[in-house]
């Protein structure tokens, strides 16, 4: 067996799905027919837009060729993917190097708007869905799933069109000496799940091991950096793999709103996240404080960003989650608007937005095409309410759901991570 299909084999997925009974199958569709009408989250397509979608992953490769001459190719640069392993879609991969006085990082994501853009009936759909719902063991796509997982997908070995952010970062400080955001023809050299990425960078013969390595290194300065700043970090453990996306996309996202902002003058769509009250945060703090064998550095009261971060590296891991719960329960909602005013508290970004999920995120999907368009829909503040509004309908349906799980007695964890499988009562009752 070799590393990597042994690093799945230890995994949820390979446990096999949550096994379920006809009727409880009924039940559960019942209940997300139930959410959907409560929260008007459409769970099929209209025709015409799954025509749409069809149409447009034929000819792909004729397509592709015909668009070359007018991109950057970057056919020949190595590039891969890391995603989930249950992923069905890859939209977004990256590239590394590293030159004398400077890091060179590539963000490509899907070039959605290629397909996807006003005047067609795919991009109405998105508007009225704003975002792929994900409730356990069931997904509602933003985009035609036929869409989103063929020529929207940077699967390995096959050209893609996509939207590259190439970042040059200063070697000492990390920050950008430049940004170049374009259009491009890559081709992926391999699609990694996350555990498969952990195991690339523990062997120095594997495939990637270097590139891997050397955009750890890089991510992990980013994150320590960020927190050093007082970006709030509330999964203190998260593995290397995961950094490394994690980091990548922030820093991407954030060299597209800032040129959006400060190079080009043009209105985008912000990801505002406002602070809590100092009387909320005191309360946080407080509760934080009173818990068992968890004790705030005294040098850190000052920022309560700082101090939740110091707070989670020494404190027992029984109590991670009620430290994260405090922290929770005082944040406001983070907003989608026209205007960066106010920042994003958590983060700590003065300016910040979204572009590297264009395939699950309407915000995303926009910010494609005002880079492309440098120009915005005339919609867009009613866009940005639209994406705020629909995405706190998602959250209430999952959390509604995972609760309706827990009530007929299954775990949504389990759920989501190995999925269901119905099986025949007589035959579940023979085997027994």
């Amino acid at each position: 067996m070799s590393d990597d299909a042994q690093a799945e084999a230890g995994t949820a997925e390979g446990q096999g799905p949550v096994e379920i009974s006809e009727d409880l199958a009924r039940h559960l569709d019942n209940k997300r027919d139930e959410l959907f009408e409560k929260f008007e989250i459409r769970d099929e397509f209209p025709s015409a837009v799954l025509d749409e979608a069809e149409a447009r992953t034929e000819d792909v490769q004729a397509e592709i060729s015909d668009e070359i001459d007018e991109r950057a190719d970057l056919r020949d640069l190595t590039t891969w993917t890391t995603d989930p392993i249950d992923a069905q879609d890859f939209d977004d991969a990256i590239s590394i190097e590293e030159r004398e006085d400077e890091y060179v990082l590539w963000v490509h994501i899907a070039d959605v708007t290629h397909y996807v853009h006003p005047e067609s009936a795919m991009w109405e759909e998105a508007v009225e869905r704003s975002n792929t719902v994900y409730l356990p063991g069931y997904t509602i796509h933003m985009l035609p799933p036929v869409l989103a997982e063929t020529v929207c997908s940077l699967v390995p070995n096959e050209e893609r069109l996509a939207h590259t952010v190439e970042m040059h970062l200063d070697k000492e400080h990390l920050g950008y000496e430049n940004i170049e955001i374009y259009k491009s023809v890559i081709e992926s050299d391999e699609r990694l799940t996350y555990s498969q990425a952990e195991n690339r960078l523990d062997d120095p013969d594997a495939p990637l091991h270097e590139e891997n390595t050397l955009v750890h290194e890089l991510a992990d300065r980013m994150h320590e950096q960020r927190k050093e700043d007082g970006s709030l970090v509330l999964n203190p453990s998260r593995d290397r793999a995961h950094t490394i996306i994690e980091e990548c996309m922030l820093k991407a996202n954030k060299a597209v709103t800032h040129t959006l902002m400060w190079d080009r003058g043009v209105e985008a769509m912000y990801r505002v996240h406002p602070q809590p009250s100092p009387d909320e945060w005191s309360e946080a703090l407080r509760e934080i404080q009173d818990l068992d064998g968890v004790s705030i550095p005294g040098d850190t009261w000052d920022d309560p960003r700082k101090a939740v971060n110091a707070t989670l590296e020494e404190a027992p891991g029984r109590q991670l989650d009620k430290i994260q719960w405090a922290v929770m329960k005082v944040m406001p909602r983070a907003k989608y608007m026209n205007d960066p005013f106010g920042g994003h508290h958590a983060l700590n970004f003065e300016i910040y937005g979204h572009f590297t999920s264009p395939i699950r995120r309407l915000s995303d999907l926009i910010n494609h095409w005002i880079v492309y368009q440098n120009d915005v829909p005339e919609n867009l503040i009613e866009l940005c309410d639209r994406a705020s509004d629909k995405q706190k309908d998602a959250e209430q349906c999952e959390r509604e759901y995972k609760q309706f799980l827990q009530e007929v007695g299954l775990d949504p964890m389990a759920v989501n991570n190995r999925g269901v499988e119905v099986v025949d009562e007589s035959e579940a009752e023979k085997t027994l």
